[in-house]
């Protein structure tokens, strides 16, 4: 069992950077991968980057050379660093672990204002 809890979503201007973090506790030793999906209004739920355990990284085109993800595995965490973000990056961000199954964060909003 694991349970992850989002932080860093919020309110910027085009252009602007935000951090995002997932904490996750419980049954940490287990988990392999870990990431982030994101969900607009309407909108089906889009990948958006995953990071393995040894930390090899893979990104969405939309996210790839603005969005850098990061994981440290002796505090259970993983980190989306967003950088020149535009407005059609506004969603619900959530952080995703897997082990023989994957566990869903609650969301956090992320609102870029033109």
């Amino acid at each position: 069992q694991v349970q992850l809890v989002e932080s860093g979503g919020g309110l910027v201007q085009a252009g602007g950077s935000l951090r995002l973090a997932c904490a996750a506790s419980g049954n940490t030793a287990s988990i392999r991968d870990m990431g982030w999906y994101r969900q607009a209004p309407g909108n089906e739920r889009e990948f958006v980057a995953r990071i393995s355990r040894p930390g090899a990284a893979t990104y969405t085109d939309a996210a790839k050379g603005r969005f850098t993800i990061s994981r440290d595995n002796a505090k259970s965490t993983v980190s989306l660093q967003m950088r020149s973000l535009e407005p059609e990056d506004t969603a619900v961000y959530f952080c995703y672990a897997e082990n023989y199954r994957t566990y869903w964060g609650q969301g956090t909003q992320v609102t870029v204002s033109s």
